[in-house]
């Protein structure tokens, strides 16, 4: 058994790690916060030496958080100056994370789409070869169709994940149909849909997915003739959008030359040369 220590908040580093938990709830916090000062600690966290510390603006990190992200958080916010911690001794970073992925899946879950930014960021910090490695190595227990689930997710964090707002909050079905329209080549219309909304709220960046969706699903671009076309990017960097509406059809015009005030006037025109006016 790792022995028990009394440390210092000052010297633990919550960051240490790749956190799976980007987010805590406040009223959840607030609530363990109430817990701690009335009943005290009743879990260590878990932690592990760092061999090289790391100076901060009030001290010294000397460890390392491996779990237990909410409890030093309220503690801290409760200004407690220490808190026990098991010590632990990882072999290596992987090890760590792994720890800690396994902590939190007893715990408290944390959201589909922190499952899938947490797998991009070990593999981008090197931590593990391959996406697959390390869902392997992190989720161990999942059958075989979770982990395909959280391998396509993770598609929908690496090509969206600059553009949503709050995507924690994407329920596991949003993300299966984003999945989905992501590894059926429709990357490119999901961002131009998404561009502007950008910084948006969550629920309005999905109600402009929504429809669009909804149209891949309904019909899908026949192989032969590449139809319907959904996206046009031109080179003068205009990029057309087309989008279902309850009553037809919105071509949705963005880039620098859609500030063209003549743009619309010009598209008027053609259209009206095809069909001649009513």
């Amino acid at each position: 058994m790792d022995p028990l220590h009394h440390l210092p908040l000052t010297s633990i580093d919550p960051h240490a790690l790749l956190r799976d938990r980007t987010t805590l709830d406040p009223a959840a916090l607030a609530q363990l916060q109430h817990s701690i000062a009335t009943e005290g600690l009743r879990t260590p966290i878990e932690v592990w030496a760092l061999s090289t510390p790391r100076p901060h603006a009030a001290g010294t990190h000397t460890y390392g958080l491996i779990s237990g992200l909410r409890r030093l958080t309220a503690a801290g916010h409760l200004g407690l100056p220490t808190i026990p911690a098991f010590l632990r001794s990882p072999q290596s970073v992987a090890q760590a994370l792994t720890a800690m992925v396994t902590e939190n899946e007893v715990r408290e879950p944390v959201s589909p789409w922190e499952k899938a930014a947490l797998i991009l960021n070990a593999v981008t910090e090197s931590h593990f070869d391959t996406p697959d490695a390390a869902i392997a190595a992190l989720f161990p227990s999942l059958p075989r169709s979770s982990r395909q689930r959280l391998r396509a997710h993770a598609t929908v964090v690496e090509a969206l994940g600059p553009l949503l707002t709050a995507p924690e909050t994407l329920t596991i079905r949003q993300l299966d149909t984003l999945a989905s329209a992501v590894m059926g080549g429709h990357e490119d219309l999901l961002t131009a849909t998404l561009h502007p909304h950008a910084g948006r709220g969550p629920e309005t960046q999905w109600s402009a997915l929504r429809p669009v969706l909804m149209d891949i699903a309904r019909e899908p671009v026949d192989p032969t003739t590449r139809r319907p076309r959904r996206l046009l990017r031109l080179r003068q960097g205009l990029t057309i959008t087309r989008e279902p509406t309850p009553t037809g059809w919105l071509l949705r015009f963005t880039g620098p030359q859609a500030r063209s005030p003549g743009l619309i006037d010009d598209v008027l025109d053609k259209v009206e040369e095809w069909f001649g006016r009513g």
